[in-house]
């Protein structure tokens, strides 16, 4: 199982500093993931600040309804790490 984001940080531009409950952390840039209808809002820096941790979903939200798994962003912690 895919330990679930605990905390999300906004670090600078689109990356974000994450914790998952098996306490692995970093950062994940996303800028070359905001694509397509539901994530090219997120360009918007603005906007982009205005995620939360979903404590149904486990994972970081947008107001907009966009999202990404949490086994993706784990995925990319560990390939960063």
């Amino acid at each position: 199982m895919t330990p679930r984001i605990i905390k999300a940080e906004h670090i600078k531009n689109y990356t974000l500093h994450l914790v998952f409950s098996d306490r692995t952390e970093g950062d994940v840039d996303l800028a070359s993931e905001l694509e397509g209808a539901i994530f090219s809002p997120l360009r918007d820096i603005a906007f982009f600040k205005q995620f939360t941790v979903s404590p149904e979903l486990h994972t970081v939200i947008w107001p907009n309804g966009a999202d990404f798994a949490p086994e993706f962003l784990y995925d990319k912690v560990l390939v960063t790490a």
